[in-house]
C-alpha cells in the first residue's frame, strides 16, 4: 500500500522516458543515415578523382579538363560534394548552368564547359529515383562536371581560351593567374556563383565595348545579315546602277546609311558617298568615297566572319594584364597606329609603320625607360648580312655614302675597319665577322629619335626620314620595329614632367646632331598589340585586315573541341 499513490506518476514518467528514447533513436538513425549519405558521396568523389588523376577514365563523356585545379579543390574540402546533397542538386547548380549559357556573350562556347552533359545528368536524376535508393553516382558525376565547368570557364575568363604562344612564336602574352579552387570555394560559401565568374572578365572599357559590338552583330545576323554586292565596276558619285540599292541596304545594315532614306534609289548621290566614306574610315581604307574593289571586298565580308573577328579580339583582350598602366602606350600593329592613353582618355595619337609580313612586328608588353636623340644605328646582324652586304658587294662605296662604319670585335676589342681594306667578295653571310653602325644624320633610318623599352625581340619605336610612307593606308614596310609619324611630339610628351626639358631644348639638341641618351622621368608601359576589331571612343566598331594571318591561326585553334587553358 505504501507505493500505490505513486504508481500513476511512475507510469507517466516511464512513458516520457520511452518517448525521449524513441526521439533520440529516431534522431540517431537520421544522423547515421545523413552521415552515411555524405560518406558515400565523399567516397565516390575520392574514387572518381583518383581515377581521373591516374588516367583510368579517358572517355570523352567523363573527361575532366581542370586536371590540376579540380583535385586540389576537392582535397581541400575533404571530398565533400559542392553542388548537391542527398536530396539532389542545390540552387547553385542551376545558377552555374545559367552562367555557362551566358558565356556566349563573351565569344566563348558553352559547349566547351560540359553544358550538354550537365543538362543530361540533371535530367537523368529527375527521371529516376536513384537518390531515394541511396545511389549517388549520378549526383557525383554532376558535381564533378559542374566544378570542372566553373574552373575551366573561370580560367578562360582570366587568361583566355588559347595560349597564344603555342600558335604564334611572335606573341608573348602577360597571362593573369588566380587561385581558382579558392575562388570557387568562396563563391559557393557566399552564394555568388554568377557574380564571381563574370567578375573575372577583363575590366578594360575596350573589352566591354566589344561585348556590345558582338551583341549588335549577332542581332544583324538574326535578321538575315546583308546581301553581297554583285561584282562590277567601281561605284562613285553620279553613277546610276541596279547595284546601288544593294549598296544602300548594305550600308544601312551597319549604320553608315540612314534607314529612313530611300534604299531603293539607284542613284549614287552625296548621301551614299558620305556613307561609303564612313565605312572606309571604319575599315582602315582610303576614304575617297568610291566603292572600288577594295571597299567592295570589305563590304562583302559576311556578318558571320565579322562576328568571328570580334570574338577573336575578345580573346586577345583576355591575354592582357589587368592593369595596363594609368598612362601607357599602345601600338596597334593591324591599324598602323600609336596612341598614348591617360586612363580612358587618348592623350596623343599618330600613324605608325610596322614590320613587313615576312619580318613581322611581335606582340608583347614592356616598359619604356629611355630615349635617344640623334641615334646611331647598330644594324642588326640579319639585316647586315641579308640587306647591306649584297649592296656593298655591288657598290664598294655604299658604306661611305651611307655613313656606315665597319666594326670588328676580334681580339676582344672593338675597332673600326676601313671598308676599302676588306675583300667583300670573300665575305658571305656564313662568314661575316663584322658589325655595321650607321652614324646619326639624315640618311639614318632611325631619324632624329628612338624610344627604348629593352626586350628580347630587339624592337623599339623610332623616327624615320621617309615621311611620305605615312600617307599610305597600308603601312607594313619596316623590318619589325615601329616607325612613328610624330616622334618629337612623343618626346615632348614623355619629358613633360622633367623641368630640364622643353621643346626649345629638344630642338637645340636635334640641331647639334650629337647623340644623347635621356632617361624618362618614370617608366611607361608599352603594349604592342594586334587588334583587327575594336570600338573607338565615339562608339564605332572598327575592323582591319589580318595583315599577318594571325586571325586565321587563332580561329583554327578556337575551333578545336577541347578547352586549353586551365
Amino acid at each position: 500500500m505504501l507505493f500505490k499513490p505513486c504508481a500513476k506518476k511512475q507510469l507517466s514518467c516511464s512513458l516520457i522516458i520511452i518517448c525521449l528514447i524513441g526521439t533520440l533513436i529516431h534522431t540517431a538513425v537520421a544522423v547515421e543515415k545523413e552521415t552515411s549519405a555524405t560518406g558515400q558521396m565523399q567516397n565516390l568523389l575520392r574514387i572518381r578523382i583518383e581515377q581521373y588523376t591516374t588516367g583510368l577514365i579517358k572517355s570523352q563523356e567523363n573527361l575532366i579538363y581542370a586536371h590540376q585545379a579540380l583535385p586540389i579543390f576537392y582535397e581541400k574540402r575533404g571530398f565533400l560534394p559542392a553542388w548537391g546533397d542527398e536530396n539532389g542538386p542545390l540552387p547553385a547548380a542551376q545558377e552555374l548552368i545559367t552562367s555557362i549559357n551566358h558565356l556566349s556573350s563573351d565569344g566563348l562556347r558553352p559547349s566547351d564547359y560540359h553544358l550538354n552533359l550537365i543538362i543530361a545528368e540533371t535530367q537523368k536524376m529527375k527521371r529516376t529515383e536513384s537518390l531515394a535508393r541511396g545511389d549517388f553516382a549520378n549526383l557525383v558525376s554532376l558535381d564533378l562536371l559542374l566544378t570542372d565547368a566553373f574552373l575551366v570557364a573561370g580560367a578562360h575568363m582570366v587568361k583566355g581560351r588559347i595560349n597564344p604562344e603555342r600558335i604564334d612564336p611572335e606573341w608573348f602574352a602577360n597571362l593573369r593567374e588566380i587561385d581558382m579552387p579558392l575562388l570557387l570555394e568562396n563563391a559557393l560559401e557566399n552564394h555568388r556563383i554568377a557574380e564571381t565568374l563574370f567578375s573575372l572578365r577583363p575590366h578594360h572599357q575596350g573589352y566591354r565595348d566589344l561585348l556590345d559590338a558582338l551583341e549588335k552583330y549577332r542581332h544583324i545576323l538574326q535578321f538575315g545579315g546583308w546581301e553581297a554586292i554583285p561584282s562590277g565596276p567601281a561605284l562613285k558619285l553620279g553613277d546610276e546602277s541596279t547595284r546601288v540599292p544593294i549598296l544602300r541596304k548594305r550600308l544601312a545594315a551597319t549604320g553608315e546609311f540612314e534607314h529612313d532614306s530611300d534604299l531603293s534609289d539607284q542613284m549614287f548621290d552625296a548621301a551614299v558617298e558620305d556613307a561609303v566614306i564612313r565605312f572606309q574610315n571604319r575599315h582602315g581604307l582610303e576614304a575617297d568615297g568610291v566603292a572600288g574593289p577594295e571597299t567592295l571586298a570589305a563590304l562583302n565580308i559576311p556578318v558571320e566572319r565579322r562576328i568571328d573577328q570580334i570574338a577573336l579580339n575578345l580573346e586577345r583582350w583576355r591575354w592582357l594584364p589587368q592593369d595596363l598602366g594609368e598612362t601607357h602606350i599602345i601600338v596597334n600593329i593591324a591599324d598602323y597606329t600609336l596612341t598614348v592613353h591617360e586612363g580612358d582618355r587618348t592623350a596623343l595619337d599618330m600613324r605608325a609603320i610596322v614590320g613587313k609580313p615576312y619580318r613581322r612586328t611581335p606582340v608583347f608588353s614592356d616598359k619604356m625607360t629611355y630615349m635617344v636623340f640623334n641615334p646611331s644605328w647598330n644594324i642588326p646582324h640579319q639585316l647586315a648580312i641579308q640587306d647591306i652586304l649584297p649592296l656593298v658587294q655591288k657598290n664598294p662605296d655604299y658604306l661611305a655614302e651611307m655613313d656606315i662604319l665597319v666594326i670588328s670585335d676580334q681580339g676582344g676589342r672593338a675597332s673600326i675597319i676601313d671598308p676599302k681594306n676588306i675583300d667583300w667578295e670573300s665575305v658571305s653571310p656564313r662568314n661575316f665577322p663584322y658589325r655595321f653602325r650607321q652614324a646619326p644624320g639624315p640618311k639614318n633610318p632611325l631619324g632624329r629619335a628612338k624610344f627604348m623599352f629593352p626586350n628580347r625581340f630587339n624592337v623599339y619605336i623610332h623616327d624615320t626620314p621617309f615621311q611620305d610612307l605615312f600617307g599610305k593606308s597600308s603601312r607594313s614596310f619596316s623590318s619589325g620595329c615601329i616607325r612613328i609619324e610624330k616622334p618629337i611630339l612623343l618626346a615632348q610628351y614623355l619629358l613633360s614632367e622633367n623641368p630640364s626639358w622643353n621643346i626649345d631644348q629638344i630642338k637645340a639638341i636635334l640641331t647639334s646632331g650629337i647623340e644623347q641618351t635621356v632617361s624618362l622621368p618614370k617608366p611607361i608601359p608599352v603594349h604592342l598589340l594586334y587588334w583587327t576589331a575594336w570600338v573607338s571612343s565615339n562608339g564605332l566598331i572598327h575592323f582591319r585586315k589580318d595583315i599577318y594571318g594571325r586571325d586565321e591561326k587563332l580561329l583554327n585553334a578556337l575551333a578545336l573541341p577541347a578547352p586549353e587553358n586551365n
